[in-house]
């Protein structure tokens, strides 16, 4: 209980301090704003509650970009992980690029993704699968190796053939290391998504952000953030709940 009794208390003082540092215009004087950019709690909760049907809109199609996205990295990061594990040909091959994939700024690659193939979902979602493939891949390579040799020994002992001791002994082995790497991954997910509709889009909650960032509507901007910080955590936990569901021994 107190692992959610402590940031529950931590989270209300500062929404608390938040609110009473922005009502009275301290937190505006301290900034040098005017008190209409630095909404308070109150007045985001407000705007979230009036423009409730426009945020859901551009929520689902943020998540949609998430979903999809997510998805695919966990497909293509654990296939090539289980082949890299099983050749070490492919392993030397594939290894360094993935390194090397993730020195290329996303800002970079998200405009040239959205040039080549227009303003609809697949740009998003090729971005988020780029910034979530890593610690996927990663984490499962790093897990697939994890395995016990002297278990190993005694499968082979037993006349196990090799994809016997991979799929009784490797895979069960890499389970935790995988759900930490898709746990990171839900988590970045978002970042990619706001990246995505940033380089070009036509909805979507970074797409808002943008528009009502330059129409000074800081409470919405304020509102589509905590919507997406919300749908991160949401991911979080069914990842968490997927994990204690499937890896009971752990």
């Amino acid at each position: 209980m107190r692992r959610w009794l402590l940031p529950a208390l931590l989270l209300a003082a500062l929404v608390g301090a938040w609110q009473l540092a922005a009502s009275s215009g301290a937190l505006a004087d301290l900034l040098n704003l005017e008190s209409f950019l630095v909404p308070s709690p109150a007045e985001i909760a407000e705007s979230l509650w009036q423009s409730r049907a426009l945020l859901a809109e551009n929520a689902w199609v943020t998540l949609r970009e998430m979903l999809l996205g997510v998805g695919l990295a966990i497909a293509v990061g654990v296939v090539l992980a289980f082949l890299m594990h099983l050749s070490g040909v492919v392993k030397d091959t594939f290894n360094p690029l993935i390194v090397a994939s993730q020195t290329v700024p996303i800002v970079v690659i998200a405009p040239i993704l959205v040039t080549w193939f227009g303003f609809g979902i697949w740009p998003k979602v090729a971005v988020v699968a780029l910034i979530c493939f890593f610690p996927i891949a990663i984490g499962t390579l790093a897990g697939l190796s994890s395995a016990d040799p002297e278990a190993s020994k005694m499968l082979r002992t037993l006349d196990a053939s090799k994809s016997q001791i991979v799929w009784r002994l490797d895979a069960p082995t890499a389970l935790p290391q995988f759900f930490t790497g898709a746990r990171l991954a839900v988590v970045f997910a978002p970042i990619g998504a706001i990246f995505g509709e940033w380089a070009g889009a036509s909805s979507g909650l970074g797409r808002l952000i943008l528009l009502d960032n330059g129409q000074l509507e800081t409470a919405r901007v304020f509102a589509a953030v905590a919507i997406l910080s919300a749908m991160a955590l949401a991911l979080f936990g069914l990842v968490a709940l997927a994990e204690r569901r499937i890896v009971t021994w752990r």
